[in-house]
């Protein structure tokens, strides 16, 4: 019995036991914003929070801008780092060259499990008929 998950006298879903009597609730502030859409939405955010100039649609998930507002200048984005990218940081060719012929040399001498197809004929597949 003493491992019940809720307090004794009370249910799941039953309401809370708090009240707001002396809670100082922050100032708030409400903001417009306008989709290409047009669809126009308010949200309500705190006066001290920063309130951002863009801000997704309720309704359609497009792109909204806050009313009067101009469009933020749009940070210039890092080009995405390749894993060829990331290799070359490691690596140079030279050495990239060295392990892809002692690689390939394993292969070709079946010392690596399961590569035995890679054997025969230089490493050339079989053809099947």
């Amino acid at each position: 019995m003493s491992e019940r998950s809720t307090l004794r006298g009370s249910r799941l879903g039953a309401t809370s036991y708090e009240d707001e009597r002396g809670v100082e609730f922050a100032e708030r502030q409400t903001v417009a914003y306008s989709c290409t859409a047009g669809h126009r939405f308010e949200m309500t955010f705190s006066t001290e929070a920063e309130v951002p100039a863009l801000w997704d649609c309720p309704r359609c998930g497009s792109e909204s801008l806050r009313v009067a507002t101009d469009r933020p200048e749009e940070a210039p984005s890092k080009p995405a780092r390749t894993h060829w990218d990331m290799l070359l940081e490691r690596r140079s060719i030279e050495d990239l060259e060295a392990l892809l012929d002692e690689r390939l040399e394993l292969l070709r001498s079946g010392l690596i499990p399961g590569a035995a197809h890679l054997a025969d004929r230089g490493g050339r597949r079989k053809k099947t008929a």
